[in-house]
């Protein structure tokens, strides 16, 4: 017999996404993303018959009443919540207002957060009902089509029982990629117009952000790895081609973020998706990150004869030392000197027509005066068209984690750990100081004159971007003045 339909109420809590003291949020003002993760539990659900809405706090701050209002005449029976480990407490405050709402909904969580720190989380904020860890949809969908009180064969779920918190272990088997529904991009409201990638990132608009592979098999010291763990999947080329040209015709899209942790790792499945991409004739340009040690100039090349705009490479730091430390490297990786290799494929890139995005973190464990100086001094001799420069955060799910208190000062705030705060202090410095490099870092990078230029021969290399700066010039002038 056919399970009873049900209703669920998706949200991304906004959460505090912005720089302690600053006026505005300037991430949101720079880069609106489609949740991702909410638009595939919501297609996968209605796909097995269900109900789902969304309402993206993040793109349409303030607006929490609606939340509310949905919960008041539709009744849903689940109310599921994505969150980052800054925006979890928001999701709280939200599933909190709800339950006063409507007492017998249930409240799901997922998410990196939750997957990194599981049963403590129910243990502590019993307003959360369900857990999910690790790849959602199948457990969400088992969760709805329950019909007792018993969720023990549940994989993926941490639950009560009998006053207890469980978790009843990862999923043995994982979803095969190209199984999946295209993401439910038609439940965002404005979309796509209402989100934006990074100013300055893509040639034209309207454009989103693609999602093509699961996980990553490298285990670099800072990033969050709770979800997928060590699985790495992909859809294939076919799908990935299929997936744009429905973007395309449905929603006029001009530009894709295809937002892979790697999406070069497996040079066939990228060289047969850029050949069917060419034959199919799909006029959209792309963005991609990749690993040095994963490219060649003839993946580059053809890389950019299918729409390619732009390549991104996780660089972290300059000190040579301290980027053995903390990145990983597979078997494969036959490098003898990263920031080397790293400058090489830097000029393949240029030389295959392609801007050249370089991605820094400041702040990692053993971080020093001196590998600051050597970072600038790395950064400012490549050919770099695009610079972006994280504070290093200790999430949960990430290696460094569970030793990094021994390494200098961790201030555990959930609501500010969002890469945007220095909420780790590496021994031998303080937080002021920190910050002070920081800035200087910034301010060196964009008052060369070969920057500069470069951001101005972007009037006609990316006109909208242009147009979303002199929309927000105040924002954007008191943001810069921050960092003289």
């Amino acid at each position: 017999m056919d399970s009873i339909k049900k209703k669920i109420l998706f949200v991304h809590p906004l959460g505090e996404n912005w720089t302690a003291g600053e006026e505005k949020d300037m991430s949101r003002i720079a880069n609106i993303m489609a949740p991702l993760g909410l638009l595939s539990l919501a297609a996968w659900v209605d796909k097995h018959g269900h109900f789902s809405e969304i309402h993206d706090c993040y793109a349409f701050p303030g607006q929490d009443e609606k939340i509310y209002d949905y919960i008041k005449n539709e009744q849903p029976e689940y109310i599921g919540f994505s969150t980052t480990t800054s925006s979890f407490m928001d999701g709280v405050r939200i599933a909190e207002k709800v339950k006063s709402i409507k007492p017998n909904i249930k409240v799901i969580f997922g998410g990196v957060h939750i997957s990194a720190l599981r049963e403590m989380l129910l243990k502590d904020y019993p307003v959360i009902d369900f857990g999910v860890v690790g790849e959602g949809e199948q457990t969400l969908l088992e969760i709805m089509e329950n019909e007792t009180s018993d969720y023990s064969d549940i994989e993926g779920l941490i639950h009560r029982k009998n006053g207890e918190v469980i978790f009843n272990g990862f999923r043995k088997k994982l979803i095969q990629m190209d199984d999946l529904p295209f993401p439910a991009y038609e439940k965002l409201h404005g979309f796509p117009e209402s989100y934006q990638l990074p100013i300055f990132s893509y040639p034209k608009a309207p454009n989103t952000t693609v999602i093509t592979s699961r996980g990553c098999p490298y285990e670099c010291s800072y990033c969050d790895r709770s979800v997928f763990r060590k699985s790495y999947r992909y859809n294939s080329p076919q799908y990935m081609v299929e997936l744009l040209t429905y973007l395309q015709r449905k929603f006029n899209i001009k530009h894709v973020n295809i937002y892979d942790d790697t999406f070069t790792l497996h040079r066939k499945r990228v060289m047969e998706f850029c050949g069917l991409k060419i034959k199919a004739k799909l006029k959209m340009t792309f963005n991609c990150a990749a690993r040095s040690e994963q490219i060649d100039l003839e993946m580059l090349k053809m890389m950019k004869k299918a729409g390619c705009w732009m390549v991104s490479l996780g660089i972290e730091t300059g000190d040579l030392d301290l980027l053995k430390k903390h990145r990983s490297y597979l078997p494969k990786d036959k490098v003898e000197n990263p920031l080397e290799d790293i400058r090489e494929k830097i000029i393949l890139i240029k030389k295959a027509g392609l801007r050249a995005k370089g991605l820094f973190m400041m702040g990692l464990p053993g971080e020093t005066e001196e590998s600051i100086d050597k970072s600038m001094a790395y950064v400012f001799s490549l050919p770099l068209d695009e610079f972006n420069l994280a504070k290093l955060t200790p999430f949960p799910g990430a290696p460094l984690y569970g030793d990094v208190k021994n390494c200098g000062s961790f201030h555990e705030d959930w609501e500010m750990m969002n890469a945007l705060n220095f909420v780790f202090v590496p021994q031998g410095f303080t937080l002021e100081r920190l910050e002070e490099r920081y800035r200087e870092f910034y301010r060196r990078y964009f008052q060369r004159p070969r920057i500069l230029w470069n951001y101005t021969s972007m009037i006609w290399k990316s006109p909208h971007s242009w147009m979303r700066f002199m929309k927000n010039i105040g924002t954007f002038l008191s943001f810069s003045r921050s960092y003289k």
